[in-house]
This record gives structure tokens, sequence and C-alpha cells, in this order.
């Protein structure tokens, strides 16, 4: 059975990560208007807390890290004052100060949901730590989205496609129907090494667990950017045609973007893709579309699997083959 059918109609969620304030005040509100320019749907994931953007630098020692800097320019895209941020900096509390910016994306009419309380913090740590530590910093998320939004939160999307199993028993605890915490295997040149690959369930100690996943399906443009794949160096001429060279067969996909990336500097890139795709007919959505077109189907359990994936530095979840 496949998880994620062909189709005559291809689907394709937009999940936007905002990772940062700077992001937040700036990359987010340039991707509304690409949105609304092209008429395409999208989930907007927040993070709510504190930026310790800075603190990342201690993942210099991780392998894999350094390429992806290095391919990626993280100062051109980040900024230097976001890499200062926790180090050099204090740390800005992002939905504090930014409230009424994520207000204007739900005003706008597009999904909101959580990505996390501080980006790094989550990122670096979660795998390690007990239930008491996860839920603990979960519940802050949950908190402040209510304080911001007024409503509890309907979905969540993980920083860094990084959980625990006490995290993924808190979606259930906490209500939320269906998330985006993962990815989808995929091969050295981005495609996907399961072709059914796509949304699924979890089962955690023990016990299946009814949160709906909906899986990253596609490479992201710094898991791209800067690579050599078949012989030929992925940059910013020929990215765009590399992506909608893995979307060309009709397929429900979910591509994850950032409000740092596609909202500053590859926003001409992210314009490139929603043409292109617009072209090879798919219809975009939020994940509570796709989740509305999956919810009744019967959908495979997965165990929570960690693996690397090309271009990424360190292990993340994947959707095991």
């Amino acid at each position: 059975m496949l998880f994620f059918a062909e189709t005559t109609v291809p689907f394709l969620t937009l999940k936007i990560d905002v990772d940062t304030y700077r992001g937040t005040r700036v990359g987010m509100p340039n991707l509304v208007r690409v949105l609304q320019a092209h008429g395409a749907n999208a989930t907007f994931l927040f993070s709510l807390g504190p930026d310790h953007t800075g603190w990342a630098l201690r993942r210099a020692f991780r392998p894999g890290f350094f390429q992806k800097v290095s391919r990626t320019s993280v100062v051109e895209h980040y900024g230097l004052k976001t890499l200062m941020y926790g180090v050099l900096l204090p740390a800005p509390d992002i939905g504090h100060e930014c409230g009424a910016e994520m207000r204007a994306v739900r005003d706008a009419g597009f999904e909101c949901g959580i990505h996390t309380w501080d980006h790094v913090v989550w990122q670096d740590n979660v795998r390690y730590r007990d239930g008491a530590w996860t839920r603990d910093i979960m519940q802050q998320a949950v908190d402040r989205y209510k304080e911001i939004f007024g409503v509890t939160p309907k979905t969540h999307g993980a920083a860094g496609w990084q959980m625990n199993e006490a995290a993924f028993s808190q979606l259930d605890a906490l209500g939320i129907k269906y998330a985006s915490d993962g990815r989808a295997q995929l091969t050295e040149a981005g495609a996907l090494l399961t072709p059914d690959a796509g949304p699924h369930r979890l089962a955690t100690c023990g016990k299946a667990l009814s949160c709906i996943q909906l899986p990253t399906t596609l490479p992201t443009l710094d898991e791209l950017l800067g690579r050599n794949v078949g012989g030929k160096t992925i940059d910013l001429s020929n990215i765009a045609e590399t992506i909608l060279g893995l979307t060309a067969a009709p397929r429900d996909h979910v591509f994850t973007l950032h409000a740092e990336l596609e909202g500053q500097k590859l926003a001409p890139i992210f314009e490139q893709l929603l043409v292109g795709w617009q072209a090879q007919g798919y219809t975009f959505g939020a994940m509570a579309d796709l989740f509305e077109k999956v919810k009744n189907q019967p959908l495979p359990t997965c165990s929570v699997t960690w693996d690397t994936l090309p271009g990424r530095s360190g292990e993340l979840i994947v959707q095991p083959g």
C-alpha cells in the first residue's frame, strides 16, 4: 500500500519553520506576501521563546557541521547579530516581542502552530532528556502560544526534526492530531529512498499514538546548496530546477522552508519553485489540509527511528523504510 498515493492532482504541503527573531520580524512577513501573490496556502510554525541562535556554535564538533556552514553562507542568511544572540548579545524573547507579527499571519488566513520554545535548546538536547524536562519545555511553548493567539495549538513541527519518545507521547496528551516532526529518507540526489513514504502514526513505549505524522518528503534548500549531486554543483542557478525534477512525477509532498532563508535571500528561488509547482499541476496546502485528506485512510504505524540525511549534520527523526 502506498502511504502517499500517486495522483493526477498532486498536493504540496508548505511547512514554514520560523526559527529566529530576525526570521519572525523580517522573513515571515515577506513569505506571507509571496504566498498571497501566488495564491498558495501554508502552515507557519513558530519558535516562541528566547532566540539563542549563538549557542548553535557549540555544534562545531558535529560531523558535517563545518561543511554545511561553508555551503550555506550562514552569516549571510541569518545575519551576524542573530549569531551573537545568547553569546555577546542578550537573547530576544521572540514570542513576547513578536506576538503582533504572529497574529498577522493568522489574520492573513494561514495556519499557525508550534515549532518549539527555544530552538537551539530543543534541537541540541531533547534526544537525551527525560520526560519531565521534555514536558516542561513543550508546556512553555503551549502556554505562550495560548497567550498570543487565545487558543490551544492544533499542530507541531519539531525544531531540527529532533524529538524523543516522551515528546511524541505529549503530542497525544496535548490533543494535537497531526504534526510534522520527522523526515522521509532520501538518496544523495534528494529522491525518496522509500517511494511510499508519507503520513503515518508512531508507536512508542509499546503504544500506537493517535497523532498523525506528516513527514517532510523533499530536501530543503540548505541541504542541497553547494553540494555536488550527480557530478553537478547545486547553486542558485540550478537549485529550483533540481527540486522541480524531484516533483515531476505527480505525488503528494511536504516541503519544509525557513523564514530565514526563503523569506529573505532565497525568496527568488522559492518563487521559482511556486511557479514551477503550479505548472506541474500541484495544489498548495497547509498541514491541516493534508490531515483532512488522509485522516480517514488506513495508515501504517512506524517505530521511532534516527538516521542521517544527505546535506544535514547529525541524526534526526526519519520514517523507517
